[in-house]
């Protein structure tokens, strides 16, 4: 079996012969570029491509949480996508920040998003049409549902997880896996402490995408998990710095292999890694 268990991506050449259908007011189709920041987007994105802010609009700003149905409800609303919208994300960094929107989107009940296989950086180096021209679409009412909170993890949950001995993957770098770094080069580091959660293994979100940032097929998924042990019959928890990375192996392992029970720890090591009292793990793992 190499079909994944959902249909849940979109290839290049798919968004390039719908470009109409996500350039028109019916809000039917909707195409949205998530990036950390909006630079890149500005500069060129897809013809039709709606520009979100992770950083600015996908979080909310008091908080350090995901936005409440309420933001959510007006942030696509006013950007003409409804709750019937077929939504298509993609974004830089091999699809991090679109991932993590993916895994909101599917936390407040949308059912209808996929992602576009490869993200930003396969459709611009593969020489697919670009723009800078922004979209303007109507408003509409959108109305979510939810939330689903069966796929995503609160700091309880680790604890039980240590506990339990339940699977917990981490999707750092083996250096930050290791407390030899705190976050990847350039990026701000987000925790007093370094290391990884007690048990948890060390397994990249890099490891379920190829070279060009297209995600592995099945039966590379299925192996890839298998040799750690992960097959889908338990929780599996996955998690990063900031919640974004594992929303990539959540992708992979819940949307894609089907593991119904796998989740994402969105709270990940900046949560973890400044806890008082939550028991870390320095050093490589076996």
């Amino acid at each position: 079996m190499t079909d994944y268990a959902n249909d849940v991506l979109v290839s290049a050449d798919w968004v390039s012969e719908h470009l109409d259908d996500f350039q028109s007011d019916d809000p039917s189709h909707r195409l949205v570029e998530v990036d950390v920041d909006t630079e890149l987007y500005d500069e060129s994105h897809a013809p039709g491509a709606i520009g979100f802010n992770w950083e600015t609009q996908l979080q909310d700003q008091t908080t350090r949480d995901i936005l409440d149905k309420e933001d959510f409800e007006d942030l696509l609303g006013s950007h003409g996508i409804s709750e019937d919208s077929t939504v298509v994300l993609y974004g830089d960094n091999s699809n991090w920040f679109a991932a993590y929107t993916y895994w909101q989107f599917k936390y407040y009940g949308h059912d209808d998003v996929k992602l576009l296989d490869g993200g930003r950086e396969y459709w611009v180096e593969n020489d697919y049409e670009l723009t800078d021209e922004v979209p303007e679409f109507s408003a509409v009412d959108y109305e979510a549902s939810g939330p689903r909170e069966s796929i995503r993890a609160y700091r309880e949950d680790v604890e039980n997880a240590i506990e339990r001995d339940v699977p917990l993957v981490d999707v750092r770098s083996p250096e930050e896996y290791s407390g030899e770094i705190l976050a990847p080069p350039g990026l701000q580091e987000t925790a007093q402490r370094g290391g990884h959660i007690p048990g948890a293994q060390n397994i990249s979100w890099a490891a379920v995408t190829n070279d060009d940032g297209t995600f592995k097929d099945y039966d590379e998924l299925a192996e890839l998990y298998a040799e750690h042990g992960i097959d889908g019959d338990s929780t599996t928890v996955a998690y990063c710095r900031i919640g974004e990375r594992s929303s990539v192996a959540w992708f992979a392992l819940h949307e894609l292999l089907g593991y119904e029970d796998a989740i994402n720890y969105d709270g990940s090591w900046t949560e973890w890694g400044n806890l008082v009292g939550a028991p870390i793990e320095k050093g490589a793992g076996d």
